[in-house]
């Protein structure tokens, strides 16, 4: 690579056997997403090269070019071997955000920058997989539609329903998807006005633009409202060499936490699309499955995860949430970061790590400060025997949150935002589990949606702040037009009243009573903890 004293103050790179330049990492310069992938490369995990640029350019994102184009991108090529736009080994990158602080999926990734016309016959000497090319070209044209050229998805989403025909988009093969990469190309110039950009240099800067731009977008101006993250704190993007979850049938991509981020159970906690990429997961646009899937597809893979898991623990002292891509049964990891969780699960995790010897007493106790003792415990269903009984459910889906709520039905942000507003109790009701949402999730006490997985970062914010969510539904179809709902046989008008019971994944009709089941044996040990250190009891003001 370039020597430390020619790199660029504000560049950092991560490959295996190369030294970061002299300038000091760490998370307020590189962010935090970066600074934990060169953590995961130091202790010798599996981690793609990358090229970052730091937060210091976040309020003037044009001046990193110069230094990005000339000296970091030549680093990176030489790190893995291959170069940006060459014909026959073309460098095919992913173009990432990361803030200091997490804000899951609030800020925007492209994947496969760098295919083009090309560039197609060197990926696929390369690879000697036309689908992968097809398919990842396709890709990347509806991604910088959507977030760099501002085109809506359904642009791209409604040709996909066309060509599809009801299958599922990963039995399209080769030939299928070059004509439906054509179409895109042709959709793409005439809703865009001008074509897709063939080269590979306007490509990658148009994505480090938009991608420093997300940082400014309204979802992401609520978060850091939300979460009192200070604006000044800035974001760093990631370059990073692609490796392909689409590649066949041992590939995937998938989310996973290292305990149940529910209960806190020590268990791995997976979701895993077989022959896809990452974006599928998380965007909440696909449901996904569990690790079983991964297990039976690549179970080289998921014995090197289940082992990079209980490293990550040992590495963050913390339990962990993080992104893997499996290429032809190799692993590969793209992110990790502390995992969002419930208050049971919270105490739970510190408790079990003081016995682990992961973390002492005293940052246990500082992780469970906050914690109520009337949260220590899960909202279930009250027993028939205690209340009315309960109707049969309408419809089953995958939960992602616990609890139990009832609430009327909201079909988009506005009107969770303006009931709330007037006072009523709202769940929100959408297709897909979107982090646009995020407004409309903090009035709402609950989020139910057709498609998505338990790790999608809508259903990650939902667990952060609380909110019972229940994805993946397959009996729900929704008509805006009408502002009316189908679950299962049933139909529910906006404003209707469900229950959603996030722990059994149910949907209810109505309003259904609900009792909090405290967690004594996890309770006892709390307060133990809480003993030892000399602390009062938490409860909440009036109990």
């Amino acid at each position: 690579m370039k020597s430390a004293t020619h790199f660029p103050k504000h560049l950092y790179l991560i490959a295996s056997g190369n030294t970061t330049p002299h300038h000091k990492p760490n998370r307020d310069n590189m962010g935090s997403k970066a600074f934990n992938l060169l953590r995961m490369s130091d202790i010798g995990l599996a981690v793609p090269p990358a090229l970052v640029i730091g937060t210091h350019y976040t309020k003037a994102p044009d001046e990193c070019m110069l230094p990005v184009f000339t000296v970091g991108l030549p680093a990176l090529e030489e790190a893995v071997g291959l170069v940006i736009g060459d014909a026959r080994k073309p460098l095919i990158v992913s173009v990432r955000s990361g803030g200091v602080v997490s804000m899951p999926g609030v800020l925007e990734t492209l994947l496969n920058i760098g295919l083009c016309d090309k560039t197609i016959a060197g990926l696929l000497r390369q690879t000697g997989n036309p689908r992968l090319v097809w398919d990842a070209y396709r890709r990347l044209i509806a991604s910088y539609g959507e977030i760099v050229a501002g085109l809506s998805a359904c642009v791209f989403e409604d040709e996909i329903q066309r060509a599809t025909q009801g299958r599922d988009e990963r039995l399209l093969d080769f030939s299928e998807l070059r004509d439906l990469t054509r179409r895109f190309l042709s959709l793409y110039q005439q809703h865009a006005g001008h074509a897709f950009p063939q080269d590979v240099n306007e490509q990658l800067s148009g994505a480090i633009r938009a991608v420093f731009a997300s940082w400014h977008a309204e979802k992401a101006q609520q978060y850091r409202k939300l979460n009192q993250i200070d604006l000044d704190m800035g974001m760093a993007v990631t370059i990073q060499s692609m490796v392909f979850g689409n590649s066949g049938g041992h590939s995937g991509a998938g989310v996973g936490f290292s305990r149940d981020p529910m209960t806190g159970e020590r268990r791995l906690w997976v979701d895993f699309l077989a022959n896809t990429q990452g974006e599928d997961v998380v965007s909440g646009r696909r449901n996904a499955h569990g690790h079983q899937v991964l297990a039976n597809v690549a179970p080289q893979a998921w014995r090197k995860l289940e082992e990079a898991a209980q490293t990550l623990e040992r590495e963050f002292t913390d339990m962990q949430d993080f992104e893997f891509t499996v290429q032809d049964g190799a692993l590969h990891l793209l992110q990790t970061r502390s995992g969002k969780r419930t208050p049971l699960a919270a105490a739970r995790i510190a408790l079990d790590l003081i016995d682990e010897g992961i973390i002492d007493a005293a940052t246990a106790l500082e992780r469970t400060a906050e914690l109520q003792e009337e949260d220590i415990g899960t909202v279930r269903l009250a027993s028939p025997g205690n209340s009315e009984p309960h109707a049969s459910p309408l419809a089953q889906a995958i939960p992602a949150c616990p609890g139990v709520v009832s609430g009327e039905i909201a079909l988009d942000g506005q009107r969770a935002a303006a009931r709330a507003g007037d006072g009523a109790m709202v769940i929100l009701v959408r297709q897909d589990a979107q982090t646009s949402d995020i407004a409309a999730l903090e009035s709402a006490l609950g989020l139910l949606t057709q498609r998505g997985a338990r790790t999608s970062h809508a259903a990650v914010v939902a667990r952060q702040l609380g909110k019972v969510c229940l994805v993946g539904c397959q009996s729900l179809r929704i008509d805006l037009t009408a502002r009316k709902l189908r679950l299962g046989d049933r139909v529910l008008n906006e404003g209707d009243v469900i229950t959603l019971d996030g722990n059994e994944g149910s949907v209810y009709p109505g309003a259904v009573a609900a009792v909090m089941v405290p967690d004594e044996s996890l309770l006892e040990r709390l307060r133990a903890l809480r003993k030892s250190q000399g602390i009062a009891p938490h409860r909440k003001h009036g109990k």
